[in-house]
């Protein structure tokens, strides 16, 4: 796919886009080509579905795209290919979000500002999180979490600490739990991250980056012990809405 040109460009119709892998439930596609119709906006999105990134650059240019979105299980790899980088997306190692200016492609987070403004009204007092998973979405979890100096340990599959190591002594002093991982997303909506949910109780926070289905398995059994919940849509909003300042921006703010 990416060896060739998009087809049928309208005169003066912007093309922005998500790259990743797979996209077939993609949020982005949905969102934007919804705001274009509402908003009346001569623009298109489209999902650039691919397995690695060596052709990626050349097809983004060759085809005068305006801005991309990055997704799953790129948002880390692909700082390799950027011209720039924002100061908060070098220190997390991961974006979701590029602007092309002149052929180069200068890269932004946008998930940070997403995360904090849709966990920030749930918080209270809570100081103590787990986080699962260690890809991309999670660092930028993390670095929200220490910016409100909420102390975090993160459990995955690489990680010092193991899901053996989650026992009563410790989900007794976490009080927020973030799932980062797609375990749970439909289609495979029967699977949740290994976790002793009996211990959970009303003082926990669970919060799920997974949207589709709106509950989630992890999410569902967090109700169930009467914890808080919530899914990652809101933050999902937030972090596209951030994307669209930063393409329609006349500055560019590294």
């Amino acid at each position: 796919m990416l060896d060739g040109t998009i087809l049928n460009h309208e005169i003066n119709m912007k093309t922005y886009g998500l790259i990743g892998y797979p996209l077939s439930h993609s949020f982005s596609k949905n969102f934007f080509t919804k705001k274009f119709e509402i908003e009346k906006i001569n623009a298109r999105y489209i999902n650039i579905e691919i397995e690695n990134l060596n052709l990626f650059k050349k097809f983004i240019i060759k085809n005068n795209l305006s801005g991309v979105n990055v997704t799953s299980p790129f948002k880390s790899k692909i700082i390799n290919y950027l011209d720039f980088i924002e100061d908060s997306a070098k220190k997390i190692g991961a974006i979701n979000t590029i602007k092309i200016v002149d052929d180069k492609l200068y890269g932004y987070n946008t998930d940070i500002i997403g995360f904090e403004k849709s966990i920030l009204p749930l918080l209270d007092n809570r100081k103590y999180a787990l986080i699962i998973g260690n890809g991309g979405a999670s660092k930028a979890i993390q670095f929200v979490l220490n910016k409100l100096k909420i102390n975090l340990k993160i459990v995955s599959r690489n990680s010092c600490f193991d899901y053996s190591d989650i026992n009563e002594e410790f989900i007794n002093t976490v009080d927020i739990i973030i799932n980062t991982t797609p375990l749970g997303t439909y289609p495979k909506i029967n699977t949740a991250p290994d976790l002793p949910y009996s211990l959970l109780n009303s003082k926990h926070l669970l919060f799920d980056l997974v949207y589709n289905p709106k509950l989630s398995l992890f999410l569902k059994k967090g109700i169930k012990q009467n914890s808080m919940v919530k899914n990652g849509l809101e933050m999902l909003h937030i972090q596209a809405d951030e994307s669209w300042k930063i393409w329609n921006s006349n500055k560019i703010n590294l």
